[in-house]
Formats: structure tokens, C-alpha cells, sequence
């Protein structure tokens, strides 16, 4: 896996920032034996930002990740 690796944005589907603020990272697709389209993308150290993709970067969602308080 290369989770943790620095997502370039060369699409520039993602806003425009310096080269390696946003860093990638695998989801898991249950039946495949390999990576995959779905990830992560975060942004900032520690991140101030997180996208999701499903299509292997084509289109990114932004959310918010559970707080530590609310996650199970």
C-alpha cells in the first residue's frame, strides 16, 4: 500500500495548494486484491481537510471525520 503517500492534485480537481499538503490513503473495497479506486485524500499536517473519491480521482467529496469524542 502506499497510504501516506503525497497526492500531487495534478488534476487540480482538488484547491490549489503546495506540492505535498494533501496525502492519500486506501479504502478498502471488500472482493478486490488490489487497491482499488476508492480514497482518501487529507490535507495540512495534521489535516485540516479530507475528501473522499470512489473513482480513482475523477470527483472528490469533502467531509468531516468523526470527532474522537463520537467515534465508536
Amino acid at each position: 500500500m502506499r497510504d501516506g503517500s503525497v497526492f500531487g492534485n495534478r488534476e487540480r480537481r482538488l484547491p490549489a495548494r503546495e506540492h505535498g499538503y494533501y496525502h492519500e490513503y486506501t479504502v478498502p473495497t471488500p472482493g478486490l486484491s488490489h487497491r482499488g479506486a476508492r480514497r482518501i485524500v487529507t490535507g495540512g499536517d495534521p489535516p485540516r481537510e479530507w475528501y473522499y473519491t470512489g473513482d480513482h480521482y475523477d470527483s472528490f467529496r469533502r467531509f468531516e471525520p468523526p470527532s474522537a469524542e463520537t467515534a465508536p
